[in-house]
């Protein structure tokens, strides 16, 4: 197995970006488009943008026994997206990216939960610190409770939403490969997403169409990097260099809105990241 920290950490720089563009683009659309056509449209891009792999290999490449893990993880993940989309939209998006990449604080609990795989005494400690750092985020500040506290609660059970969906990729990845895992995501979650669009449906503004266009496509380069890097190196040593999204973010939503995260936010992000990276480092040995 390749093991080459450079070009990982390169590629994962690249997927921090393109999800950091993603959550501009969103927050962009948010704006003037309901939740569930956001969702439905960044299920949809995602969908097409996988229509060469499909025509490259045909009905052999969907053949699966596993078509109900398929459906929890989709049912899982577009959760999660209406989750984290709705705080994108609310909260300054340096904190509602990190909400969502809180998913290492869930994913030994729901794994020990779910899968019997129990967590390393070090992931009690850690997980206590990051919810304190989970805390300092969604806690609104004066008298803002009634919609950031919503929407910091909202945003944190994207990450724990997020979190099942990983697992759920856990229990069907011993006979289902990435590509196919990926593809039926975007096919399922499409579908899942259109259930509300009879109720719900708005016809995208111009501007917003292609915002949410360009979200699905730099959504799409970010998880092939990201896929790229974690081929490249460890996933324990790569996965400090995907928080530098939440950076990105921070700086493009203050030269686009002028977004600052105040003193205690700023600490809850610190926290959060900090025992996010000591959980994965922690538990790499126990998944090689």
């Amino acid at each position: 197995m390749r093991n080459d920290l450079r070009r990982g950490a390169l590629h994962a720089l690249y997927a921090a970006a393109a999800f950091s563009a993603t959550g501009v683009c969103i927050k962009a659309a948010a704006a003037t488009t309901a939740n569930e056509m956001v969702v439905f449209i960044r299920c949809a891009v995602s969908l097409l943008a996988f229509a060469p792999w499909l025509l490259r290999h045909g009905s052999q490449g969907l053949r699966t026994r596993r078509l109900g893990g398929h459906l929890w993880r989709s049912v899982f993940g577009v959760a999660a997206m209406y989750c984290f989309f709705y705080a994108i939209a609310q909260l300054p998006l340096a904190s509602a990216m990190l909400l969502t990449y809180s998913t290492p604080l869930w994913l030994p609990f729901i794994a020990w939960w779910w899968l019997g795989e129990r967590p390393t005494a070090m992931a009690f400690p850690a997980a206590l610190i990051g919810l304190a750092g989970v805390a300092l985020i969604v806690h609104p500040r004066g008298n803002d409770f009634g919609a950031l506290g919503l929407a910091g609660i909202v945003g944190a059970g994207s990450g724990l939403l997020a979190a099942c969906a990983m697992v759920s990729v856990r229990r069907i990845s011993d006979s289902e490969p990435a590509e196919r895992i990926v593809f039926y995501f975007a096919l399922l979650a499409t579908l899942v997403s259109a259930l509300p669009l009879p109720w719900r449906w708005q016809t995208p503004e111009p501007r917003a169409l292609l915002l949410l266009i360009a979200a699905g496509i730099a959504a799409t380069v970010g998880q092939l990097h990201l896929t790229r890097a974690y081929s490249w190196a460890p996933a324990a040593q790569v996965g400090p260099f995907t928080y530098a999204s939440v950076l990105f973010s921070a700086a493009l939503a203050w030269l686009l809105w002028g977004e600052r995260l105040d003193r205690w936010a700023g600490l809850g992000v610190a926290l959060v990241i900090a025992t996010c990276v000591l959980i994965s480092r922690r538990a790499a040995p126990r998944t090689a």
